[in-house]
């Protein structure tokens, strides 16, 4: 059933149209046919919106939405791909009030709109100004890295369109690392002879246990376990089982001391054997790269009316990570308001919408002049 908002809305409104089509062409990161199927659909709103095409490029085998200049003085960053599974998150589409609700919606469909939106009715916008959504963002930007770093070298501001923090911008992000562990062991009969196995899930505890003792509150540093996989039957001593870590830190000293010690980890049963993949990936987004523009884009929003933003460090990481490792200046969250990211309970503000890209457009004309 059709709710009254979303007949006021979702139907006449061009921005919530635009934000649920995009919702509905679901882009889960893992599905490249998906993520081609997104960008594409955002090259036409684009169109419709901007009046001239994006274009669609591929970067090591990945679909990227490219709208603008090419060497930009101002680049937006975006992402189109989500965490969501294929018809994992029901129902697809929800107007209820101010809530708005699907896959994808805040982090960060909504955001991508809200810069098209931004970008309209200003002089010269398209030849120095980029609009760019990749496609592999939630799974660590490994395809698309070095054009950001690219792009972001050369721009005097990179503004992400991530999602905001109730309202607040992100001026510092984590800085994050990703490793997989498999643990081989040898099965033998769990009841007959378990003395014959080596079991692997008893060695993992063992370096779970380990890990935990790697984090620092000081630093904020994590080291979280996240997937585990271990046996094959529950009556076999397992000779496999493979653990997925994340870490995170403010500091990069801290994140290069877990790597060195993650790395470093030794078996702790005999006949156990330890392989250790993955590494670093984002180094962390620090203040110093965001405080210019934090301080313009408040000076911006008073000018227009707009309460103040107010601020925050947070520990999530973003691809405004690699623009500040790039040197460029950078503000992140300047997308949705909403919460729920990566939750079932993932919602947008729909009342913020209109106000969060006029905020965007005042503050790309005001760096442009």
């Amino acid at each position: 059933m059709t709710s009254a908002n979303e007949t006021k809305y979702g139907r006449l409104d061009p921005m919530l149209a635009a934000i649920e089509a995009l919702v509905r062409c679901e882009s889960p990161s893992e599905d490249l046919a998906a993520c081609q199927n997104v960008v594409r659909l955002a090259s036409d709103i684009a169109t419709r919106i901007l009046g001239t095409p994006a274009q669609i490029k591929e970067i090591e085998g990945r679909p990227v939405f490219w709208w603008g200049a090419s060497q930009p003085e101002i680049l937006l960053l975006a992402h189109l791909d989500t965490v969501w599974p294929l018809g994992s998150y029901q129902p697809l589409w929800e107007v209820k009030g101010d809530v708005v609700r699907g896959p994808g919606v805040f982090d960060m469909k909504a955001g991508f709109v809200q810069a098209l939106y931004a970008l309209k009715d200003i002089e010269d916008v398209a030849d120095r100004v980029a609009l760019v959504a990749t496609t592999d963002e939630e799974t660590g930007s490994f395809a698309s890295r070095k054009l950001i770093m690219d792009l972001s070298s050369a721009a005097k501001a990179v503004l992400v369109l991530e999602a905001s923090l109730d309202g607040k911008v992100k001026t510092g992000r984590k800085g994050t690392a990703m490793y997989k562990i498999s643990v081989h062991g040898l099965a033998a009969h769990a009841g007959l002879e378990p003395d014959k196995g080596v079991n692997a899930t008893v060695e993992i505890a063992h370096i779970i246990l380990q890990l935990s003792a790697l984090e620092n509150r000081e630093h904020g540093t994590t080291v979280v376990p996240t997937l585990l996989k271990s046996g094959n039957s529950a009556n076999t001593v397992p000779d496999l089982a493979v653990l997925e870590i994340d870490a995170r830190s403010f500091a990069q000293a801290e994140l290069e001391r877990i790597d060195s010690a993650i790395k470093s980890l030794k078996a702790t049963i005999t006949g156990a054997r330890l392989e250790v993949t993955g590494g670093l990936n984002r180094p962390p987004l620090q203040p110093s790269s965001t405080k210019a523009l934090y301080e313009k884009i408040e000076e911006v929003a008073k000018s227009i009316g707009m309460a103040p933003l107010g601020c925050a460090e947070v520990g999530g990481a973003s691809d405004g990570n690699f623009a500040a490792a790039a040197g460029a200046q950078v503000l992140d969250g300047l997308g949705a308001i909403g919460g729920g990211a990566h939750a079932p309970s993932e919602w947008l503000s729909l009342k913020s919408i209109e106000d969060r890209s006029s905020l965007l457009h005042a503050f790309i004309k005001d760096l442009l002049k």
